[in-house]
C-alpha cells in the first residue's frame, strides 16, 4: 500500500467539491494532512514536509463511490454462452464456471477491478460477493483490496437454496444457512472497522430473494442490526425478478423487502430497475438506498431504472458498476455518463446534467454506503481525490472543463485514497498491474478449456 504522505493539490483549474453548497472552485489548492483534507484556498504555500502536486489544466473532483459489483466475475468477461442471454439464463451459463474458483481466482479477479475502478477515479467500493467455492472466503476480495489501497466495503453474500429445491443455482454453490450467518459473524468480528476513515466495513448480503429462503432473508436484517452493519442484495432487477415475486411471494419486491425488515437507511438493493411509484415512496420515506448500474441494466435488457422519479422522491441513489461478467466493464466515470444518458433517453434532454450525474457518483454513494466521512472535498472530509486532465483530446474543444462527462477524460491522472497516492500519471502505483493482468489471463484460459 502507498504511503500516508502530505500533499498540496496545487492551482487546480477548478475544484468541484460537491459540498453542501455544490461549490466549484476556480485556480485552488487543496492541502492534505494524515489522510484528511486539512485546508482549501488560493495561493497556498507548500509547507516542508509536503509534495507539491501541479493541478493546473485538471478538474478535481471527490473519489468516485461504488455502489455495486461482483468483482470476482472480472475473470470472467464475454464469455460466450452468456453474451446475448437475459438475466436466468446468463446465470445459469456462469454458474458452472464460477464453481471452479478458488481462494487464487478471487484474489487475483479482485485485485484487477479495484485497479480497473481507481483507474476510472473510484477511491470506495462495495462488493457482493455471493458465492464460495473450493475454500473461497470474503478475507480473499479483502486482502486484495488492500494490496491495491482501496477504501472497501465488502458484502457477504450467500445462495441457500439450490436447483433440487427450486432455485436457479447448482447445489454444490449453495450454503447450509446456519453456516451463512456464523461466516458473516465471523468476519464482521475480524475485518469491520466502524470508525471515522475506516479503510473496511463489512456488510451482510443475502444474494436474491430466489437464491434464498425467507429465513435467511429476515435471520440477516437480525444479525446485521445486531452487529451494526449494513445490509445489500439484488431486488427488482426485470420482470423475470416481479414475475417470481408475485408467484412464489404473492406480492412485489418492494413489499417483500418491507416485511423482511429490509428497508431502512442501513439498507441498499442493487438495481431497483422496476420500482414503481409506490416502491419509490417507500423507499423515500425509509431512507433505503439504492445502487443503479446502467450499464449492466442494458447489457442484460433489464431495463432503464426510474432513477429522476426516485431522486425526485428523495430516495438516496448510488452508481455501480455491477460484475464484469454483465457490465463488461468496471470504469465508474462511464458508468456516470451512461446513468446520464440512460435518464434522457427515456425523460428528455433536461433530464440529468452532468453535474448532477457525477453529484450521484460521489456524494451519493458515499451517502448510500453509510459515509459521512467521504464523497466530497471539504475540510475535515477523508482525503479521497481524483485528479481529473482535462488538457487532452477529451476535452479539446470544451467550454465547460467541469461538465467532465459530456466531453472529459476516462482515465484518471491521478488518485488519493485516505491521503496516499494510489494513481499516478495514469499509473497504479501500488501494485505490478501488468503481472496480475497477466495472471489473471492464464486463469481464464484454464477456466475456458
Amino acid at each position: 500500500m502507498a504511503e500516508t504522505k502530505s500533499y498540496l493539490i496545487k492551482s487546480a483549474q477548478v475544484v468541484l467539491t460537491m459540498d453542501d453548497d455544490r461549490r466549484e472552485l476556480a485556480a485552488h489548492d487543496v492541502r492534505i494532512k494524515n489522510g484528511v483534507i486539512s485546508e482549501i484556498g488560493l495561493g497556498l504555500i507548500a509547507e516542508s514536509d509536503e509534495e507539491v502536486v501541479a493541478a493546473r489544466g485538471c478538474v478535481v473532483t471527490p473519489g468516485l463511490v461504488n455502489t455495486h459489483h461482483h468483482l470476482y466475475q472480472t475473470l470472467t468477461r464475454a464469455v460466450p454462452g452468456g453474451q446475448d442471454a437475459l438475466l436466468f439464463g446468463w446465470l445459469k451459463t456462469l454458474y458452472p464456471i464460477w464453481a471452479r474458483f478458488g481462494p487464487e481466482e478471487m484474489y487475483v479477479s479482485a485485485q484487477v477491478g479495484l485497479a480497473e475502478l481507481a483507474l476510472s477515479g473510484c477511491t470506495l467500493t462495495s462488493d457482493h460477493l455471493y458465492l464460495y467455492p473450493n475454500g473461497s472466503r470474503l478475507d480473499d476480495t479483502i486482502a486484495a483490496a488492500q494490496s491495491v489501497g482501496m477504501r472497501f466495503h465488502p458484502t457477504r453474500g450467500a445462495m441457500s437454496i439450490g436447483e433440487s429445491d427450486g432455485g436457479l443455482p447448482p447445489d454444490g454453490l449453495v450454503e447450509r444457512e446456519a453456516d451463512i450467518l456464523n461466516d458473516a459473524i465471523r468476519l464482521i468480528d475480524t475485518h469491520h472497522d466502524p470508525s471515522e476513515g475506516s479503510m473496511v466495513r463489512v456488510g451482510v448480503a443475502p444474494c436474491s430473494p430466489f437464491s434464498v429462503s425467507r429465513d435467511l432473508m429476515r435471520d440477516a436484517a437480525l444479525l446485521a442490526r445486531d452487529k451494526r452493519v449494513m445490509l445489500h442484495t439484488h431486488l427488482a432487477e426485470n420482470e423475470e425478478d416481479i414475475a417470481y415475486s408475485l408467484a412464489n411471494f404473492g406480492c412485489r419486491p418492494g413489499q417483500y423487502a418491507e416485511e423482511l425488515g429490509w428497508v431502512g437507511e442501513d439498507v441498499w438493493h442493487a438495481h431497483c430497475v422496476k420500482l414503481d411509484d409506490s416502491e419509490i415512496a417507500l423507499f423515500a420515506r425509509t431512507k433505503t438506498g439504492v445502487a443503479h448500474c446502467p450499464c449492466s441494466n442494458c447489457r442484460l435488457g433489464s431495463g432503464i431504472a426510474p432513477i429522476r422519479p426516485m431522486r425526485d422522491a428523495g430516495v438516496n441513489v448510488g452508481l455501480g458498476v455491477d460484475g464484469s461478467a454483465s457490465n463488461d466493464a468496471g470504469n465508474l466515470v462511464l458508468e456516470a455518463r451512461q446513468a446520464m444518458l440512460l435518464q434522457r433517453v427515456a425523460r428528455g434532454a433536461d433530464a440529468m446534467s452532468a453535474r448532477e450525474a457525477l453529484e450521484i457518483a460521489t456524494r451519493g454513494g458515499a451517502q448510500v454506503l453509510g459515509r459521512a466521512d467521504c464523497g466530497q472535498i471539504a475540510v475535515g472530509m477523508r482525503a479521497d481525490i481524483a485528479i481529473w486532465d482535462v488538457s487532452g483530446i477529451e476535452s479539446a474543444g470544451s467550454w465547460d472543463p467541469a461538465a467532465l462527462l459530456l466531453a472529459g477524460p476516462t482515465v484518471v491522472r491521478d488518485l488519493f485514497v485516505e491521503g496516499r497516492q494510489i494513481v499516478r500519471a495514469g499509473q497504479i502505483t501500488s501494485i505490478d498491474l501488468g503481472a496480475a493482468i497477466a495472471r489473471q489471463n492464464r486463469m481464464a484460459q484454464v477456466l475456458a478449456s
